[in-house]
This record gives C-alpha cells, sequence and structure tokens, in this order.
C-alpha cells in the first residue's frame, strides 16, 4: 500500500466524537431548520502537510468511503463505471487554500470525467436528480460536449463553463485543482480548464472533503496528490 500523510504531532490523528452525539447534532441540526449541512462522522483527520495514494494495493482501504458503485482497485489504478452519482470520499479534512492533483483517463467516448472538491464526505444521489455538497467539476461532461464547474448544482444558473475541450478516451490527463481564498482554479495538463470565483465559499464542516464521482463513464484514476496551501 503506498499511502502517505503526516499530521501534526499536536492533533491526535485518532481523536473522534461518539457517534451517539454527532447523531444528535444531525437531529437537532434538522429540528431547527438548519437544514442538510454534511453530518458526516466526526474524527476524521486533516492532511496534515499533504497526503498521497497511488492504489498500489487491492483493496480501498480504510481512508475510503464508499458511497454505492463498483468503486474499486485494479492494476495500480482506482477503477469506476457507472456509479450514478455515488462518490468516493476521501476520508481526509481539507485545509481552506489547497492544491488537489490527479492522473485520470477516460475509456469511453462519453468523456465525462468528475469530481468533487469541499463536499460533506458522505453525501450520494437518492435518485436521479443530485445537489451536491460541493464544488462539481466535470470535464468532458453531457456526451463530451461541455466543461463545468458547478456550486453544488451541475445543472445550476451559477455554474461555469469552460473553453470547450473533449476527451480523448485513452489519453491520461494530469488534473490540478486549486483553492486560495475565494479562487477556485482547474487546470489540465498545465491549461485552465475551468476558474470561479466565489463570493461565499464553501468552508467548515459539512464542505471540507474530497471525492472521485462519476455517471456512467469508464474512468480510471491514479496518484493523487493533496498539498496545503
Amino acid at each position: 500500500m503506498t499511502v502517505s500523510a503526516t499530521v501534526p504531532a499536536s492533533v491526535p490523528a485518532t481523536a473522534s466524537v461518539p457517534a451517539t452525539v454527532s447523531a444528535t447534532v444531525c437531529v437537532w441540526m434538522l429540528l431547527v431548520g438548519v437544514g442538510w449541512m454534511g453530518c458526516t462522522p466526526q474524527g476524521d483527520p486533516g492532511i496534515g502537510s499533504g497526503y498521497a495514494d497511488s492504489f498500489e494495493r487491492s483493496q480501498l482501504g480504510k481512508d475510503w468511503k464508499k458511497t454505492g458503485g463498483n468503486w474499486r482497485i485494479e492494476g495500480g489504478e482506482l477503477h469506476v463505471r457507472g456509479a450514478r452519482n455515488h462518490p468516493l470520499w476521501l476520508l481526509r479534512t481539507l485545509p481552506r487554500d489547497v492544491r488537489v492533483e490527479f492522473d485520470v483517463r477516460s475509456e469511453t467516448p462519453d468523456g465525462d470525467i468528475k469530481v468533487e472538491i469541499f463536499g460533506d464526505g458522505a453525501s450520494f444521489a437518492k435518485t436521479d436528480s443530485y445537489t451536491a455538497t460541493s464544488y462539481v467539476i466535470i470535464f468532458g461532461g453531457w456526451n463530451n460536449s461541455r466543461n463545468v464547474l458547478a456550486r453544488m448544482d451541475e445543472h445550476g444558473a451559477d455554474r461555469v463553463e469552460g473553453t470547450p475541450r473533449k476527451v480523448e478516451p485513452g489519453r491520461i490527463y494530469h488534473f490540478r485543482i486549486e483553492r486560495v481564498g475565494a479562487k477556485l482554479s482547474v487546470w489540465v495538463d498545465d491549461e485552465v480548464l475551468l476558474k470561479m470565483s466565489d463570493p461565499n465559499p464553501l468552508l467548515g464542516r459539512g464542505h471540507d472533503h474530497f471525492g472521485f464521482n462519476n455517471w456512467q463513464s469508464d474512468l480510471w484514476f491514479d496518484n493523487l496528490k493533496i498539498t496545503p496551501l
């Protein structure tokens, strides 16, 4: 297993809150009308000075939360097809300013490479309609016709659409996602794909996890690296 992360000595990596307390907090939030804001299990450690996963093993492992779909590791890569908005969440919390990098290829002509950043680490689609808790990044969506950066709702009127660029089946792309302050930027092979400036950025508990996502395409992810900025 090639997984690395560093947690500052002052922060206990095993710190947790009892499940009954977490559940009580979630129920209270709903009763007082706060609504669903990411009632995730407590105690996910941060990334410390950085986190990396090259998927050189046979099982997903305890760092990942599978919400459905056929996520699995094959030949040192993370493989999925037809997850229908059931993300694979990394159970590490992100700092506000961060860089996330990974390699990915699609083996189907519809492209549709999809990830979520600054989500709750638990949400998934209950129906065909899915409103995320995160920023949703899509390269080659809608049958390889659109590149989209959306704040929670990928079909929303406030989404950002990037310059047209199609996903080539079988080609390995290197993604780099960065947020600094209110600005979120996405590069593919060192070319800007999407940018968004959010005056009310998604922050804090319920908006502090990264996840790989998928609808129908045949995707292979590798070489995840996360660096605080």
